[in-house]
């Protein structure tokens, strides 16, 4: 099977706002008032009726907008072997505004992906997807590392791992080594890993907090860079595999600020991916010119915000693309949203009519700037 030309020209990061038929049956759900069974059908259904509308709106590859999820993140995380959801009282990191309902993750022995849930997720979608590409999103593996070593003041590792974090950065590569190659099995060509750790890493407050706590940041970029690059060492040639890079997105709020200077010479040049998803909506995110440490690597620019309905003007967008030509080959670069819609069940703070029109606006930058066959 030839490998897909992805990312593409006009691509998504992956979450769509929920409908509000998804929306009441979780709650009934949690209310007692609705079984697992009723609950799946429900999101099967919803699944079903979002990839229509993706595959009508033109998109090359489609996702199950993460309908099963409550968190973009910690409901993969939770369920790898060695890892536990746990209770907390607030987020170790603020957003800038309303905050997500607080939960967090422990490694609790040794970290596998076992017989993961997502792997039925991904059939669904699939199944559903027919001759459309199905694109999977799940978190990076460096975000296992950050929540439960880095963010958290007080860690204490577990037996495994006492005195010995070089196990714990080979188990976790291992167990997204497994990750890749199980996906891979059940038949996915397209795999985005997302991460707001290098998100984190940009900012400059951030980075004074984690520094004066002891961490060697550019060590633990290098870690980081060296375990993504370990889990995909014997992915298969056919296998997409790219990064999105985040500063967070709550109700369309933020946690993190600054651009990608402080992480590009690590990064752009060593993560062997074979595209980066990276926010730039607004100077929050900083310029261009760390684009020029990027190899062969494909480069989304997240120039449209999926943090407002309002529709960016389609020649700034242009313009801004021809300024990051500067630093990258023209032909490296793609348009996308700055990250998905609805990073968590709770959605940014916008209609699905806004954002159907901002995936249309993406596909019509896309195709004035690349052609209408790129």
């Amino acid at each position: 099977m030839a490998k897909l030309d992805a990312p593409f020209r006009y691509d998504i990061v992956g979450s769509f706002l929920r409908p509000a038929s998804l929306k009441e049956a979780r709650a009934a759900h949690a209310a007692g008032k609705l079984s697992d069974a009723e609950l799946t059908a429900a999101e099967d259904a919803a699944i079903k009726d979002l990839i229509a509308k993706e595959k009508s709106a033109g998109l090359k590859a489609v996702t199950d907008g993460e309908f099963r999820r409550r968190y973009w993140h910690l409901d993969f995380l939770s369920d790898l072997e060695g890892v536990q959801e746990v209770p907390a009282e607030q987020w170790s990191v603020q957003f800038k505004g309303a905050q997500p309902r607080p939960a967090t993750v422990r490694i609790t022995d040794k970290i596998g992906f076992g017989n993961h849930p997502f792997l039925k997720h991904f059939d669904y979608l699939k199944s559903v997807a027919g001759a459309t590409p199905a694109k999977m999103t799940i978190p990076s593996p460096s975000m296992l590392h950050l929540i439960c070593c880095v963010r958290e003041k007080n860690y204490q590792p577990c037996k495994r791992y006492e005195g010995n974090e070089e196990l714990l950065f080979h188990d976790l590569a291992a167990a997204y080594a497994d990750a890749v190659q199980s996906f891979y099995d059940h038949g996915c060509r397209y795999l985005q890993l997302d991460d707001t750790s290098w998100g984190e890493l940009c900012d400059k407050e951030k980075r004074a907090a984690y520094e004066a706590r002891g961490f060697d940041l550019d060590e633990l970029e290098r870690n980081y860079v060296s375990v993504i690059n370990e889990a995909l060492a014997n992915k298969p040639d056919d296998l997409v595999v790219t990064i999105h890079i985040c500063r967070g997105n709550f109700r369309s709020t933020w946690f993190s600020s600054g651009g990608y200077e402080p992480v590009a010479k690590i990064l752009f040049p060593n993560a062997k991916v074979d595209g980066f998803f990276l926010e730039y909506d607004s100077d929050r995110a900083g310029g261009f010119e760390p684009l020029s440490y990027i190899a062969n690597q494909r480069v989304v620019l997240g120039l449209v915000t999926s943090k407002s309905g309002k529709l960016e003007n389609p020649d700034d967008v242009k313009r801004r693309i021809e300024e990051a030509s500067k630093f990258v080959p023209f032909e490296q670069l793609c348009l996308s949203s700055q990250c998905g819609f609805s990073s968590t069940e709770e959605g940014n703070i916008l209609t699905e009519e806004d954002q159907w029109a901002k995936i249309a606006l993406i596909k019509r930058i896309a195709e004035d700037v690349w052609g209408t066959n790129a």
